[in-house]
């Protein structure tokens, strides 16, 4: 953890905080060794574009954070797809250790990663899956889809239209709110909420897009 300092430590209690979000002493220990985990394996696996650890906590802790109210008034069976280096799916199933989350990704080199902090922070509620999002048929509709900086609202919606039902609630984290992807939504999705995000240390608008499937 040497790559973790006290005011990582400090930053991420204070974020949660401002995002009134309560973080218990295993939570705190846990997304600080997730993050640990991250920075190591960021300098061979380019899991993040974002090179700094000390922009690491705002930028993808704290910002994976920002969804925690919107997650908790969900089901409990998520998906987060196209996880890449585990943005939101590691923090909130840290968050949620009641709750499944799945993490989808296409690259081998991302969920081998994945696969890692599931089995170094004894995960048990993650599961990590490796295959194109249009090739994946789960047992089960998940209740809620999550997915950061994936993809254009068209193809988010499309391409996982099939691991959803009418219940489903899709989370689309966005940076400026994305009115032209929202014209371009197919028919069969509506736009449920848009919240504004404030993210403790980032710059930029944050926006959480929340669709729902008309079946």
């Amino acid at each position: 953890m040497t790559s973790v300092t006290a005011q990582h430590a400090a930053e991420l209690s204070q974020g949660a905080e401002q995002l009134g979000v309560s973080l218990s002493e295993s939570q705190h220990a846990q997304l600080l060794a997730y993050l640990a985990l991250l920075i190591k394996w960021n300098k061979a696996f380019n899991l993040t574009a974002v090179r700094n650890p000390d922009e690491m906590v705002s930028r993808h802790l704290l910002d994976s954070l920002s969804v925690v109210p919107h997650v908790a008034a969900a089901g409990d069976n998520w998906l987060d797809v196209g996880s890449g280096g585990g943005m939101p799916g590691i923090p909130l199933a840290i968050m949620f250790p009641e709750r499944q989350f799945t993490l989808l990704d296409s690259n081998g080199k991302k969920t081998r990663f994945l696969t890692q902090v599931k089995h170094e922070l004894k995960l048990a509620n993650l599961e990590v899956i490796h295959s194109r999002v249009e090739g994946f048929t789960p047992a089960q509709p998940f209740s809620g889809i999550c997915s950061r900086a994936f993809s254009a609202l068209e193809d988010f919606a499309n391409w996982t239209r099939h691991l959803g039902d009418g219940q489903t609630q899709w989370l689309a984290m966005k940076g400026i709110h994305p009115d032209d992807e929202l014209q371009a939504l197919p028919d069969d999705f509506q736009l449920s909420a848009t919240h504004v995000l404030k993210v403790p240390g980032c710059q930029g608008q944050r926006h959480l897009l929340i669709l729902r499937r008309l079946v």
